[in-house]
């Protein structure tokens, strides 16, 4: 069986690499028919490494899926994360030609692209760029410049950065595991994606998203993106730190974080132990839960407290950025025990964990609503949605070819003299072509990249 009107999201992250296919049922929630998940070997900190190790993970992971749904799998949406990603914020204008005419989907798409130009670092390649507040002429604030007068045109654009050769080994990756790129998106947006409300994003509010070797943040206020981090520890390295103070091997260590684990010392009595098997006929360790708990605080403390500075940075104690929803954590690392407490504690601000149950049909795998799987479902969702557009954009253009009559009505009308009949031409038809341009200046990156990765061999 082939995929057709389902979409496939490939998270590859430094802990595990998950390929979850889906579609839409009628209720417009989210039916997974089959994932797989491999560990990663090739990734680190969210960067391949290894590309023939993260080839055989991609492989064994979307054989599991396939296997699962029953379908065999062509194209994927991809995401993209890793210490290499970076923001920065960045003003730029343009001066229009012609006051006299409306601002139009042609101004935003020439300012956008005057961006897309901005020196980089060596071996940096702008991969998102994101209008956010505009000023036309002497208005501030504009949320929607179409349709206003003005001479110039200014925004205030979130950039987001990353290393050209750590997006192409991603590139490579999928290509080489026999797989074509749909989608690619940044993954603290499909994890917000997944987990966030409408009203969230526009009360303002902190995505931490904790995965095995970075943690990514993500702040939305009125609806819009303004700030992301990537913080280069995750996971991982409170296992490392569990491995090492407690002198046991890895395998055991991650099994004593999940099980055992606790962000909150002060939870544990000293009289809690816990043992573990010895190696090759060795005594058995015994190790306190108390003491397991401390190392556990002290890395989640300094992670927390980095991801603080940003959000600092960012502005969130000003009368203009506060962030009323607060802070929602989301990831494999989400799940320690007394995390939200210890967090609330740190920043001051309101805590809560983030599922992404809330978008998945209700007869879905209990498992898939683990924060663990929260960018998983929101690389899916992202794929459902190019998809959904896709198939609209092919509907339109069958509908357009076959309307022959109101393409001779306008034909006519162009050639008539009396400029009130051409007006009305353009009013009638503006709207619907303004709007497919602007979802082609919005997901503009998403082509860029698509044509970067295909020829990253």
């Amino acid at each position: 069986m082939e995929q057709n009107n389902t979409a496939v999201g490939l998270d590859i992250g430094t802990t595990k690499i998950v390929a979850i296919i889906g579609r839409k049922n009628e209720y417009g929630k989210i039916e997974v028919i089959g994932h797989g998940r491999a560990k990663s070997i090739g990734v680190k900190r969210g960067v391949v490494t290894n590309i023939m190790q993260t080839i055989q993970s991609i492989q064994q992971a979307v054989e599991e899926a396939e296997a699962n749904a029953g379908i065999k799998i062509k194209d994927v949406t991809a995401g993209i994360a890793g210490q290499h990603i970076r923001s920065l914020h960045h003003s730029d204008y343009i001066t229009r030609d012609n006051p006299e005419s409306v601002i139009n989907i042609d101004d935003i798409e020439r300012l956008t692209q005057q961006v897309y130009k901005l020196g980089m670092m060596p071996g940096e390649e702008i991969i998102h760029v994101i209008p956010q507040e505009f000023k036309v002429d002497a208005e501030p604030n504009v949320t929607e410049p179409i349709g206003m007068y003005g001479g110039r045109l200014e925004a205030n654009f979130h950039v987001v950065v990353g290393q050209v050769t750590s997006i192409k080994n991603i590139g490579s990756c999928i290509t080489n595991s026999g797989l074509k790129l749909a989608n690619i998106t940044l993954e603290p947006l499909a994890s917000a994606d997944a987990v966030l409300s409408a009203e969230e994003k526009e009360a303002g509010v902190a995505l931490i998203d904790i995965g095995g070797g970075t943690t990514d943040l993500a702040i939305f206020k009125d609806g819009i993106i303004r700030h992301t981090a990537v913080i280069p520890f995750g996971g991982n390295v409170i296992t490392n730190d569990i491995k090492e103070g407690c002198a046991i091997i890895e395998k055991q260590a991650e099994l004593l974080k999940v099980k055992f684990g606790s962000a909150w010392p002060a939870e544990n009595k000293d009289s809690e132990i816990v043992s573990i098997p010895g190696l090759r006929g060795r005594e058995p360790k015994e190790i306190t839960l108390k003491n397991l708990s401390k190392i556990i605080h002290a890395r989640i403390t300094e992670i927390v407290e980095q991801v603080f500075q940003e959000i600092k940075k960012y502005g969130h104690d000003t009368k203009q950025g506060r962030l009323i929803a607060g802070i929602v954590l989301t990831g494999g690392g989400a799940q320690i025990k007394h995390l939200k407490q210890l967090v609330e504690y740190i920043t001051g601000m309101d805590t809560r964990i983030g599922y992404p149950n809330e978008h998945l049909a209700h007869d879905s795998e209990e498992e898939l609503s683990s924060p663990i799987y929260a960018t998983s479902v929101g690389l899916l969702m992202s794929g459902i949605e190019a998809l959904e557009k896709q198939n609209k954009s092919t509907f339109h253009t069958e509908k357009v070819d076959k309307s022959k009559p109101v393409e001779f009505v306008a034909k006519e009308t162009e050639s008539d003299k009396e400029p009130k009949t051409d007006e009305k031409v353009k009013v009638d038809t503006s709207k619907e072509v303004e709007e497919e341009k602007r979802k082609g200046i919005f997901d503009r990156w998403t082509e860029r990249l698509k044509d970067f990765l295909e020829n990253a061999e």
